[in-house]
């Protein structure tokens, strides 16, 4: 592409707008509307605690904690320090037939802060790589216990499992799946466990256990012998946040366990003191036997993830196995900068008392999200912890039109937030004190007034 002479292949923000999106062309965006992003760019140039500043100098509270990650705020002293440190010591490291120190001391940190018996941790880079992790896991289980015949997959209807064939194939968003073929064999869905009876619950809803039982419909449909595992999200997020009915999943878990099938349960978003916890298990006092972990592990400053599995999962392979155990891994499957900003992240958590302090503001942070609900254009409003979200209206019918609306209003007052259809996701960082939670409502406010 021709540039005019001196120009550098750098954006250059002070062209036309058509030029900008020759600029800006290059990088296929995720999960963007690439075309409307490219027109009119939002764009962010620094981060510090709970603020960016983007490239026009302005500053926006950080109100999802960038994707659920940011659980200390941004720039977080000891993190950086440690990422920095250890990229000077030790840059990478196979974790194929070679380790390093580090990587077993994270390990017995998160196998310390996992509940029960989830002893034995593997690391991955992503949620989406923890899932088919997980997956696989599950399959070669009942394979090693001569159960091989165990192959079936159960998710759920609104499910989020990444964007792996395997997330996708137990996963149960239509647009994740539509494009992609007929993914894997042998998945099938329980319904999603909410209807209009638990709108604008405060926390979790009354009087959905009975999702749960359709479990055991599908058990008899296939019978129990051909299921390997059933994955759910103990609190659903990418789908626009809802929190498990109250004895949903002590239901699934009393299922799964009659009928010897592995319960999952994908914390990518929930793990690391998301609801007040170390984990949603733990919040809900509901232990599976394996979970899926990633985001805040490290505070979301180098990609990871971890799987947690229980130790009869972890013992099949090692005493059922020679030499190499479970033919899977990643190139940077415990990565060394990786390692040392989760370790520092999870000393942080501890020190800090970050997951006390979500569990002594989450009623604050829940009244100021259910106070926006009293706008006519919201029609639900759901929380936990400090993960929320409303559901807006539509206008003229037309999905994501308000919500939308609310999405760019928000970022140009000051706030950005998360949109997934009509929702908008709230889920800031979890060192927000009641000051932040004030301006987020603030801002909140001020948009749907603006917008509604």
């Amino acid at each position: 592409m021709e540039r005019p002479h001196g120009l550098s292949k750098q954006v250059r923000f002070v062209m036309s707008d058509h030029k900008k999106n020759d600029d800006l062309g290059a990088y296929w965006m995720p999960f963007t509307a690439n075309k409307d992003f490219k027109a009119n760019p939002r764009m962010l140039e620094s981060a510090n605690g709970i603020y960016f500043k983007t490239t026009e100098g302005r500053d926006v509270i950080d109100g999802s904690s960038g994707l659920w990650c940011s659980a200390l705020g941004h720039n977080y002293p000891q993190v950086t320090e440690a990422i920095r440190e250890q990229a000077g010591k030790l840059d990478y490291s196979t974790a194929f037939q070679f380790g390093h120190p580090q990587a077993f001391e994270l390990a017995n940190m998160l196998a310390d802060t996992m509940p029960g018996d989830l002893n034995h941790i593997f690391f991955t880079n992503s949620g989406s790589e923890s899932v088919d992790t997980a997956l696989k896991m599950a399959l070669g289980y009942h394979r090693l216990n001569g159960e091989g015949q165990r192959t079936r997959l159960i998710g759920r209807v609104n499910g989020y499992h990444g964007v792996g064939f395997g997330g996708i194939s137990v996963g149960g968003m239509v647009n994740n799946r539509k494009f992609f073929g007929a993914m894997l064999p042998g998945v099938d869905h329980m319904p999603f466990p909410y209807d209009e009876s638990m709108h604008n619950s405060f926390g979790q809803p009354e009087g959905g256990e009975h999702y749960a039982d359709k479990l055991e419909e599908l058990i008899a449909l296939h019978d129990a012998s051909t299921i390997a595992a059933v994955i759910v999200e103990p609190a659903i997020g990418s789908a626009g946040v809802y929190m498990p009915p109250k004895g949903y999943l002590e239901r699934l878990r009393e299922i799964t366990e009659k009928h010897g099938i592995l319960l999952v349960f994908d914390e990518v978003i929930t793990a690391f003191g998301r609801l007040g916890y170390a984990t949603a298990s733990e919040r809900f006092s509901v232990e599976p036997d394996i979970i899926t972990t990633a985001k805040a592990i490290n505070n979301g400053t180098v990609p990871m993830g971890a799987v947690a599995v229980q130790s009869k999962i972890y013992d099949t392979f090692m005493d059922k196995m020679d030499g190499v155990e479970l033919f899977h891994g990643y190139t940077y499957s415990a990565h060394p900068l990786a390692v040392a900003a989760a370790i520092a992240s999870q000393k942080a958590f501890v020190e800090e008392g970050v997951y006390e302090h979500v569990r002594t503001h989450e009623q604050y942070f829940g009244e100021m999200v259910h106070d926006l609900g009293s706008s006519k254009c919201v029609t639900d409003v759901r929380n936990l912890g400090f993960m929320s979200a409303l559901t807006f209206d539509r206008m003229g019918g037309k999905p994501a039109s308000l919500s939308g609306n609310v999405f760019q209003r928000a970022y140009e007052n000051g706030l950005k937030v998360r949109m997934s259809g009509d929702n908008i996701a709230i889920a800031p960082p979890l060192i927000s004190t009641k000051s932040d939670i004030d301006k987020i409502g603030e801002i909140m406010r001020k948009t749907i007034q603006e917008v509604g």
